[in-house]
């Protein structure tokens, strides 16, 4: 019997790096996201193919269905990162791959890999409700960090996530401004490693505590915040307090620095998206600096 699952990609608007050492963090679950369906067969195989967001196949593979070794691989760092997820799901429930003699296995994004809105955590997440374990758990084992992309991936509206004695504390939360249209979410180009900056991050000398605590003060401020202009300020206090501590200028600095808005940084500094205020001109900007990326908050927003 086919079996199909999907999750939803992520943003995290706050929080981030400190969401790791227990801060609260702001995030949405996005519009874009990845399906992963499953067909039985009597291959003796998982037989992987996935496709990106033009449905051509970006990586393909063939495990061996006992003890899920690499058969042959379009790539074997990926093929090496699967298996490893693979195993880890059959560890956690030894049943799964006991319930056909094969698989075949498909998987399709909705958006580029490059944009970084979760093409691990939204696959994480549908090989553990394939596999009925628990998400958390599987990332935790596979790659760490903090687990809101998964808790963006199983809801669908924002949500504030905080890590209290290590475990996931979501609530889902009504984060729609009145000043929703003047939001836009601006993709710089390129990926940045979540494990390089997190690595870091780890490196730097500072008050976990008081940096916990600020970065929550802001978190829960931007939430209620009546207007755009008292949004801003939080956007630019959260740059400013991130900055100094990981030892990096602010990405309005080293990038946009005559951008009439404010821009924050989301996730690993560096790369992905940014989160930028503004107006019809913002879109016109970023096209000129040569980011073509551009896309409304109103879009991205599931």
């Amino acid at each position: 019997m086919e079996k199909e699952f999907y999750s939803n990609g992520k943003l995290l608007l706050s929080g981030e790096y400190a969401i790791l050492d227990g801060a609260l963090g702001l995030a949405i679950p996005t519009s874009y996201g990845q399906s992963l369906h499953v067909t039985p067969t009597k291959s003796g195989y998982i037989e992987w193919t996935s496709l990106d967001e033009n449905k051509e196949v970006w990586f393909s593979a063939k495990f061996d269905l006992t003890d899920s070794h690499v058969v042959s691989a379009s790539d074997e760092t990926v093929a090496k990162t699967l298996r490893s997820l693979l195993l880890e799901a059959n560890a956690q429930n030894p049943l799964l791959l006991t319930d056909s003699d094969g698989f075949q296995i498909e998987t399709y994004l909705t958006f580029p890999r490059s944009w970084g809105l979760g093409t691990s955590s939204t696959l994480i997440n549908n090989l553990a409700q394939w596999a009925r374990v628990d998400a958390y758990q599987l990332l935790s084992n596979a790659f760490g960090g903090s687990g809101y992309d998964i808790a963006c991936a199983q809801h669908n509206s924002p949500i504030t996530y905080q890590l209290v004695d290590g475990e996931p504390n979501i609530e889902q939360i009504d984060f729609n401004p009145i000043f929703k249209n003047s939001l836009f979410f601006v993709h710089l180009n390129q990926k940045q490693s979540s494990r390089e900056a997190i690595s870091n991050y780890r490196e730097q000398q500072f008050d976990k505590h008081e940096l916990v605590k600020e970065v929550s003060s802001i978190t829960k401020k931007m939430i209620q915040a009546p207007t755009m202009a008292g949004f801003e300020s939080l956007m630019e206090e959260h740059e400013t307090l991130l900055s100094h501590i990981l030892k990096i200028e602010p990405v309005k600095h080293q990038l946009f620095p005559d951008y009439f808005g404010m821009i924050k940084s989301l996730g690993a500094w560096g790369g992905d998206f940014v989160l930028a205020t503004g107006d019809e001109k913002s879109i016109s900007y970023f096209k000129s600096k040569g980011y073509d990326t551009v896309i409304p908050y109103s879009r991205m927003m599931l």
